[in-house]
């Protein structure tokens, strides 16, 4: 199981949403880079950065950001905002290592599989789920779109990953939903990696439960920025040594 640390990046500063609600939003850090480089020193091998900017216009914003991590030698995975060809070249362009397809992958199909084809291995679709039912668009749209087979849909175009993210459960701190995690990995081969509501590490204990699953990788976000475990301890309980 891998730790993945958060970096959500809006107006330039590093801040944290409150089930995506732009009006519940803590800054943590005024430099992103500065935070994801402090996440790789403490043992992180790749930083989730969200373009919230992005996510709401539909574009990419944070090039620059990108290009200061990737000269820093800092591995990442984006998402927010990346809906066509040219923000996906910019994306690799600035050094990222993974882009994360949300609303692009469900409205456009074939732009999905024009990603995967033109970006193999590199692509990774995020699944925000309400309710077990799909949410685009910066979590404002809501469809009827059934998660587990939306999984099954983006597999099919030949994404690399799925990222999950149960909407209630993101920073709310109150635990993942690991069972509706552990049913969109089951229903694909791809790995899966869960996202919201990390509180604790006995939460980081239940997520590895889910592991013999597909589920292998944990995103977590306010949790370290509020100190209530230290990244060097959710890796350790990551890696069974503790």
């Amino acid at each position: 199981m891998r730790i993945v640390p958060a970096v959500d990046i809006r107006g330039g500063l590093c801040v944290n949403l409150v089930q995506g609600d732009y009006a519940q939003e803590t800054v943590f850090e005024k430099d992103p880079v500065a935070q994801a480089r402090e996440w790789r020193d403490g043992g992180a091998e790749i930083i989730h950065i969200v373009d919230l900017d992005g996510a709401k216009v539909g574009h990419l914003c944070i090039a620059n950001e990108l290009r200061a991590m990737s000269d820093a030698g800092i591995p990442t995975e984006v998402g927010g905002g990346i809906r066509t060809m040219r923000d996906l070249e910019a994306v690799f362009n600035a050094g990222t290592d993974r882009a994360i397809l949300g609303t692009a992958a469900h409205k456009d199909p074939r732009f999905l599989k024009d990603a995967v084809a033109a970006f193999p291995g590199k692509i990774a679709v995020g699944i925000d789920a309400r309710a077990g039912k799909v949410s685009l668009n910066a979590w404002l749209e809501d469809t009827a779109t059934d998660a587990v087979e939306f999984a099954k849909r983006v597999e099919g175009a030949g994404a690399s990953r799925i990222i999950y993210t149960d909407i209630l459960s993101d920073g709310m701190m109150k635990g993942p939903n690991v069972e509706a995690t552990r049913a969109v990995a089951k229903a694909v081969s791809i790995p899966v990696t869960v996202s919201g509501g990390m509180s604790s590490l006995d939460d980081i204990r239940k997520v590895c439960a889910a592991e013999p699953d597909g589920v292998d990788e944990v995103i977590i976000g306010r949790a370290l920025y509020l100190g209530v475990f230290t990244l060097p301890q959710a890796i350790a309980i990551a890696r069974g040594v503790s």
